[in-house]
C-alpha cells in the first residue's frame, strides 16, 4: 500500500493537515486510531471551539463535525483509517498499522504526525497516602460523563486549574456532584480567564491558590483529601493543612506531547518535551512534519488548526521536491517562558506563540526587529503574533523577549 502522505492522527490537527494536502493534489491516508475522527473535540460538549478559526462559538463534536464534511469533500483524495494504529513509524518512510481488518504494511513520502497529547497521571504526582478507587485524570472524568454516560462521584474535589478542570468543575457540577474546590499550586489560575469566570465564578466553586494536595486517604473509596498551602517553591507549607471530605479527586495536572512513536527519529524540545519543529512544521527528519500538542501545548483547538494546516501545506512541497534549508533557531529571553516554534524557515511570515514566564500588566514583545505592546499578560494564555518576514532578515539567532513597561 502506497500514499504520498500519511496523517498520523485525525483529531482538529490530523484533518486540517489531510484537507490542506489534498487541495495540493496528493493522495493522502488518514490513520486514526479511535473508530471515529474528531479525537479528544468528540467528549468536549462544552462550547468555545471555533471563535477564531470559524468565528462563531461550537461545542467540540460540532467543530468536529465541520471538519469531517470537509474530509468528506475529497474522499478521491483522502482515505481515512479508522480503528487503524500505527504501531512502528521506520527511516525508510515505511508505517506498520494494524486494525481488525490485519497488519499491513504503508510506503508514504512524508508523514504529517498529529498524534496529539496524553494527561500527566497521578503516579507521577507523588502523592502519599492509600490508593483508593475514586481518583481520575480529567480526560477520563470528561470521557466516562460524556460519552459513556456515567456519574463518576457524589462530593468531588479538582487538582488543576487548567481549562479541563475548570471546566470539569463546571460539568461536574451540570451533573449534580458536589464540586468543594479547585486546587491549584501557582499563585494564579493555570487557564483561561474566561473558564475562570464561566467554571468557577458563575458556579460559586472556590479556587484555592498556592495550593497542593498532600496525602489521599481511603481504604476502597476514596475518603479524605488533604490540601496544605505552599511557599514560592512550591513546598508544603506545616500547619496549613486542611481535610476535604470526598469521594472523588479528579486530576488536572498537565498535558505531555504524545511523541513515543517517533523516539530515535526526530529531535524534541527539552522544554515541551514534544518534537521540535521549523515554521514549516517541518522537524529534525525531513520527511516528517508535526502539528498540535504533540509539539507544544496550545490553548485552543483553533491554534491547533492552523498549525495542521500549514504541515499539511508544506508536507506535498517537499514531496514535490522543495526543500526548507534556511532553519534560524528561536529561543526564549527575558520573562519568556515558551516560544513555538523552535526554528523559522523563511519562506514565509512567522508565526509565533509565545507564553510569558510571569503576570505582567504591560509588556513590549521584541522579536528580532519587530515590536509589538501586550496588555494583562498571564503565563496560562499564548500570545500568538504574525511577525513579517522583512523584520527577520539576516538574523543567525531569534531571541524573543518581554519587557515589562
Amino acid at each position: 500500500m502506497k500514499t504520498d502522505v500519511l496523517v498520523i492522527g485525525a483529531g482538529a490537527a490530523g484533518m486540517a493537515a489531510a484537507i490542506a494536502a489534498a487541495k495540493n493534489g496528493l493522495k493522502v491516508i488518514v490513520a486514526e486510531r479511535d473508530e471515529v475522527t474528531g479525537g479528544i473535540l468528540n467528549q468536549c460538549i462544552h462550547n468555545g471551539f471555533g471563535l477564531h478559526y470559524f468565528k462563531e462559538e461550537l461545542t467540540g463534536p460540532e467543530y468536529a463535525e465541520r471538519f469531517r464534511e470537509r474530509l468528506s469533500e475529497y474522499t478521491d483524495a483522502i482515505q481515512v483509517l479508522t480503528d487503524c494504529h500505527v504501531l512502528k513509524l521506520n527511516r525508510d518512510k515505511k508505517a506498520l498499522l494494524v486494525s481488525p481488518r490485519g497488519v499491513f504494511e504503508l510506503e508514504t513520502k512524508a508523514v504529517v504526525y498529529a498524534a496529539g497529547a496524553r494527561e500527566r497521571p497521578f503516579g507521577s504526582l507523588m502523592i502519599p497516602g492509600d490508593r483508593p478507587s475514586g481518583i481520575f485524570t480529567a480526560g477520563v472524568a470528561q470521557r466516562l460523563m460524556n460519552i459513556d454516560n456515567r456519574k463518576i462521584g457524589n462530593r468531588a474535589l479538582i487538582v488543576g486549574s487548567g481549562d479541563i478542570g475548570m471546566i470539569m468543575a463546571r460539568r461536574l457540577t451540570l451533573e449534580g456532584t458536589e464540586v468543594v474546590g479547585v486546587v491549584e499550586r501557582l499563585p494564579y489560575p493555570g487557564g483561561l480567564l474566561r473558564n475562570v469566570i464561566q467554571c468557577l465564578k458563575d458556579f460559586d466553586i472556590p479556587l484555592y491558590l498556592s495550593s497542593t494536595v498532600v496525602e489521599v486517604r481511603g481504604k476502597e473509596r476514596l475518603e479524605e483529601v488533604v490540601v496544605a498551602n505552599v511557599d514560592e517553591h512550591f513546598k508544603p507549607i506545616p500547619g496549613t493543612e486542611k481535610i476535604f471530605k470526598v469521594d472523588t479527586l479528579v486530576l488536572s495536572v498537565g498535558l505531555i506531547p504524545q511523541v513515543e512513536m517517533l523516539d530515535g527519529l526526530v529531535s524534541l524540545d527539552a522544554r515541551t518535551r514534544g518534537i521540535a519543529c521549523s515554521s514549516t512544521g517541518q522537524s529534525s527528519c525531513e520527511w516528517i512534519f508535526a502539528a498540535g500538542n504533540c509539539t507544544a501545548i496550545f490553548d485552543l483547538v483553533d491554534y491547533v488548526t492552523r498549525e495542521g494546516e500549514r504541515a499539511g501545506e508544506y508536507a506535498p512541497r517537499y514531496v514535490v521536491g522543495e526543500r526548507f534549508t534556511r532553519n534560524v533557531p528561536i529561543v526564549p529571553g527575558e520573562n519568556v517562558m515558551l516560544t513555538f516554534p523552535n526554528f523559522y524557515s523563511d519562506v514565509d511570515d512567522l508565526t509565533l506563540y509565545v507564553r510569558c514566564r510571569k503576570p505582567m500588566e504591560k509588556a513590549v514583545l521584541k522579536v528580532g526587529n519587530f515590536e509589538r505592546v501586550f496588555e494583562d499578560l498571564i503565563p496560562s494564555e499564548m500570545i500568538v503574533v504574525r511577525v513579517p518576514k522583512q523584520k527577520l532578515m539576516g538574523l543567525d539567532r531569534i531571541e524573543v523577549t518581554l519587557a515589562e513597561v
